[in-house]
């Protein structure tokens, strides 16, 4: 929402308002991450297609055979539900990856990154919302629903992130980065405590309210970054010429990009490393609900303590990783982290208990913050002096995205093929072993930087 009498207009590096606005954003979205991606979510789906598959089979005289997947009919297809939940994301973030260099372009040249980012905030918001409808029988429905959130989480921080190396300085960035990603942390985390006493102490028929829940938190918590971030840095007047000026940016930051070579080494182990990273986060729950041995109760309950002990150790992470990289500085820190991976990805191939599943969980909430706001400050620092800010995270998102579209359709496909999620796990720990080695060789200090090569 338009504010123009409280609003900023220009920025100011270091500007404390301005930065509390940014990483409100953080509080304001990550219920989507948690409540949609990660737990409530993935387990609704579960359970209300089992439930539908189940009942259609038994009108029918069959039943399920042993070690037989749960199947949905999407346009014609039977497909397991799991593998239909991979695809669902895999394709939106394809099409994140299609539209966020194109829009990051127009953003830089007409000053618009914060309309932008408010379009993709509301349209995630209120798919989320719309997720209250989900109904297995329509199916197609619900996993447009799916798939309009998923873009508008992502598209939303393309914009968001390209801010970072404009309001802070370098030195600042994986202290701010951490800070966000922790806000992210906490406030998910409240409102999932929401969420699961609603279900535990109301009733359990209630579950979609959790979605209503989550699309009203994200815009309203919102407004406080929409209304301290600037609305227009530039002023630039792009007109009708726009998106050609946008694909002219685009092409001027690729230029340039070729010539930084520690960015374009670090942003191909980004691509490796995060690609394992983001995939167990997104599969996790799917993983543990259909692969650990939680007895009869089916393991709702025990899933989304799991997933709040990961979130309550990523807070911490991120600080941890942030206090570390200042010792040993920012790559010696994402190595670490990326051979922790390497040994969480084995561990959970082989576990099969609630209790194991448990430590795997604590391991993954202590890496997980801390690749992701160091991931991301790394990036911050290692960029040139430079206005097209938004351009050059439309890099980093792609790469992100094209990453995860490749390791969630890879994990689905694996799954098809296979028949056995724990090959899925293991094939992911490959992603990890080669952005470890890619890491490892990413140059300390930039070697040729546009201003010298100019």
């Amino acid at each position: 929402m338009e504010n123009s009498a409280k609003e900023t207009t220009q920025i100011v590096k270091g500007d404390k308002r301005v930065i509390k606005g940014w990483i409100f954003y953080d509080w304001a979205n990550s219920v989507y991450n948690l409540v949609i991606s990660s737990a409530i979510f993935p387990i609704f789906y579960a359970n209300i297609t089992e439930k539908h598959y189940l009942e259609k089979i038994e009108r029918e005289g069959e039943a399920l055979g042993p070690g037989e997947s749960v199947m949905v009919n999407f346009f014609g297809f039977e497909l397991s539900n799991s593998v239909l939940f991979s695809y669902t994301l895999s394709a939106s973030f394809l099409m994140v990856a299609l539209l966020s260099p194109l829009l990051s372009g127009i953003a830089d040249v007409s000053g618009s990154k914060k309309r932008f980012m408010q379009f993709f905030c509301y349209l995630g918001a209120i798919s989320c919302i719309s997720l209250y409808w989900f109904n297995p029988a329509q199916i197609e429905l619900g996993m447009l629903s799916v798939f309009l959130a998923s873009i508008g989480f992502w598209n939303s921080f393309v914009f968001y992130n390209a801010y970072l190396p404009e309001i802070a300085e370098p030195k600042d960035h994986d202290s701010i980065s951490a800070r966000g990603f922790s806000m992210g942390y906490f406030g998910s985390m409240i409102l999932l405590i929401i969420c699961l006493s609603i279900i535990m102490f109301i009733d359990a028929k209630y579950t979609a309210v959790s979605f209503i829940l989550v699309g009203i938190w994200w815009a309203g918590f919102a407004q406080i970054t929409f209304t301290r971030l600037p609305s227009n840095k530039n002023r630039v007047k792009a007109g009708n010429s726009a998106i050609w000026k946008g694909f002219t940016a685009l092409k001027k930051v690729f230029i340039e990009f070729r010539y930084t070579k520690r960015l374009k080494r670090y942003l191909i182990s980004f691509f490796f490393f995060n690609t394992g990273v983001q995939t167990v986060m997104l599969m996790a729950v799917v993983f543990a609900k259909k692969e650990i041995n939680w007895g009869d109760s089916g393991g709702d309950i025990g899933l989304i303590v799991a997933i709040l002990l990961i979130q309550l150790l990523g807070a911490g992470g991120a600080y941890l990783m942030s206090f570390i990289s200042s010792k040993i500085g920012n790559l010696n820190t994402l190595i670490s982290v990326v051979i922790g991976w390497i040994f969480l990805c084995g561990f959970a191939y082989i576990i099969t208990e609630p209790m194991e599943f448990y430590l795997l969980a604590a391991g993954v909430g202590l890496v997980m913050g801390g690749v992701q706001a160091l991931a991301r400050s790394t990036y911050s620092k290692f960029l040139p002096k430079t206005k097209d800010s938004a351009s050059y995270f439309s890099f980093y998102d792609v790469t992100e995205k094209v990453g995860i579209v490749i390791g969630t359709f890879f994990f689905g496909l694996m799954e098809n093929l296979t028949g056995d999620l724990r090959t899925s796990v293991l094939a992911i720990t490959a992603f990890f072993v080669v952005g470890l080695v890619l890491l490892i060789f990413v140059p300390r200090k930039e070697k040729l930087t546009i201003e010298t090569r100019c």
